[in-house]
């Protein structure tokens, strides 16, 4: 009797292991608890949890691309939200990293765009990123990737920071700029419409700078991290005009040692579920194969690449 018992204790060990062999507990990092990276992770983290055996995702808020790229390469988190543009930067070792080269990481897709936003005041006179020069613009906080997109497109223009009054603020602190006078322009790279410069247009008179195609086409070349989008007209009060923009993309990196088949059923869970994660978040319904894989100028994870090749999308590997 006390072997069978022993076996059957045996037995149950050997189960219990193996279950738990096939259970995944990984970290999303995600971005600040007020912020859309928080809670759309954390709706994207229940979608996973919900229909895919043994997954156990837990959405972590952080201080966003720059640290989340830090803590994929440190393998203290295993898949992240970050901004394309960052995670260009991070992989090739620019910019924000200038002279610190992360590599433990891979794309998986990007989820909707993040339109570098440039609003002033219509006092201040400024109809084209050319006319800013010597005015009083915001760039974004010191060293954030809003800064590093302001600094590029002025570039295209052949502007530089010492061309203009330069201060570095945030989206609401920004807005609140322009309300007091204080500022003429700014740079808010976010999803539209923003709820700082949405504001912003209910008590004071702004406009959203155009950029020009010939500007425009040429950072498409030089930059393979952005893509062109439209703005639409009435996005903002009383901003009647669509407005020509580049945005980046809210992506989704994971740390190269998340296995192929495991990256596949998050993507395929992801696109099979689209419609109760858009019930879950706004932000579900801009989920898009077709662009899923634009803007991406680093390496694909393999099981991203082979959910892409299954539906048709020949994404290679950057």
């Amino acid at each position: 009797m006390r072997k069978i018992i022993m076996s059957i204790i045996a037995v149950s060990l050997l189960i219990i292991s193996c279950q738990k062999s096939n259970n995944y507990n990984y970290v999303f990092a995600t971005g600040g608890t007020s912020g859309t990276y928080y809670s759309f992770g954390g709706s994207i983290a229940s979608i996973w949890n919900a229909n895919i055996e043994g997954m156990n995702v837990t959405a972590q808020s952080t201080g966003a691309s720059a640290e989340n790229l830090r803590l994929l390469n440190r393998h203290e988190a295993d898949l992240a939200f970050v901004q394309n543009d960052v995670m260009d930067y991070a992989y090739n070792g620019t910019d924000i990293f200038a002279g610190e080269v992360l590599t433990n990481f891979s794309a998986m897709l990007t989820l909707y765009p993040e339109i570098v936003q440039i609003a002033a005041t219509k006092s201040s006179g400024i109809k084209t990123i050319a006319d800013m020069k010597g005015k009083r613009v915001s760039v974004g906080d010191a060293g954030s990737g809003v800064e590093f997109n302001a600094k590029q497109i002025l570039e295209a223009y052949g502007l530089t920071f010492d061309d203009i009054n330069k201060s570095n603020l945030s989206f609401k602190e920004s807005s609140d700029g322009l309300q007091n006078g204080t500022l003429d322009a700014c740079f808010i790279v976010a999803g539209i419409p923003n709820a700082a410069l949405q504001e912003l247009s209910l008590s004071s008179d702004i406009v959203l700078v155009s950029l020009d195609q010939i500007q425009l086409d040429e950072m498409l070349r030089k930059y393979k991290y952005y893509t062109e989008i439209t703005i639409p007209a009435n996005t903002y009060n009383k901003v009647d005009t669509d407005t020509k923009a580049i945005a980046v993309k809210a992506t989704i990196a994971v740390n190269n040692n998340i296995p192929e088949d495991v990256v596949y059923n998050l993507m395929k869970t992801l696109f099979d579920k689209k419609a109760d994660l858009a019930v879950a978040h706004a932000k579900g319904e801009e989920l898009n194969i077709e662009t899923a894989a634009q803007g991406i100028s680093i390496p694909f994870h393999p099981g991203a690449i082979k959910y892409y090749k299954e539906l048709g999308y020949d994404v290679g590997n950057n």
